[in-house]
């Protein structure tokens, strides 16, 4: 499938796939909707070390991003990101994310993020950890692991497999109680299929360009 780079309305940069009409991020800006959807009503729920389950690693941008926020907080994290299908090297020497965040200190960081072996954990630096695990979501079979997961596939429109009961069964199954998802979606089939499996979810405001987003909850 063609795959092309271009630039959000923030500035940052993204992989399109022009066949699907569908972007690895937001066009009206990649590190916005990171920021917001997955640092403000995700992240800073949590003071203490957590645990992250990214769904769908991509272009990196949300570890990084994560990555410079346990900096910030002094916050340890262990950071697993699933990728059935990594991003090749050179799109990646493409992102801007170190510029656009003004953090060029930490670009280092970022090619250590990709450079990295999968399925083995590393130390990315004192307080944060890193495993990118390759592979399809329907394999993820952890249990109670995660305190907060990412879910950041492709959108229902282009995948609407990936958004399933069976998927958000695996997706409560790995949180540990009173754990959280955060998602850019806000569609109705989607909330149904997360409340099927036992989730309570609330509507909260999206990022630029989108009206509103997902946040759900074990409440066990």
């Amino acid at each position: 499938m063609k795959r092309e780079i271009i630039k959000t309305l923030d500035g940052s940069t993204t992989i399109r796939l022009p066949e699907w009409d569908e972007c690895y991020h937001s066009k009206h800006g990649a590190i916005q909707e990171a920021k917001h959807v997955f640092i403000k009503n995700g992240l800073s729920l949590f003071d203490n070390p957590i645990s992250i389950l990214e769904i769908g690693f991509g272009t990196g941008l949300n570890a990084f991003i994560t990555f410079l926020e346990s900096v910030r907080k002094k916050q340890a994290i262990d950071y697993v990101g699933v990728e059935a299908y990594p991003v090749d090297a050179d799109e990646i020497l493409e992102m801007n994310y170190a510029e656009e965040l003004e953090a060029s200190e930490f670009y280092n960081i970022f090619e250590k993020m990709h450079k990295t072996e999968w399925n083995e954990k590393i130390e990315i630096c004192d307080q944060f950890s890193l495993t990118k695990r390759k592979q399809f979501f329907h394999e993820i079979n952890d249990f109670e692991i995660f305190d907060l997961i990412y879910f950041d596939a492709f959108g229902y429109r282009v995948q609407p497999e990936l958004w399933s009961t069976e998927i958000f069964q695996k997706m409560y199954n790995s949180l540990k109680p009173n754990g959280v998802l955060v998602t850019y979606a806000a569609r109705g089939v989607v909330k149904r299929s997360m409340i099927e499996v036992g989730f309570t979810v609330e509507k909260l405001a999206g990022p630029p360009g989108k009206r509103e987003m997902f946040r759900a909850f074990k409440n066990v």
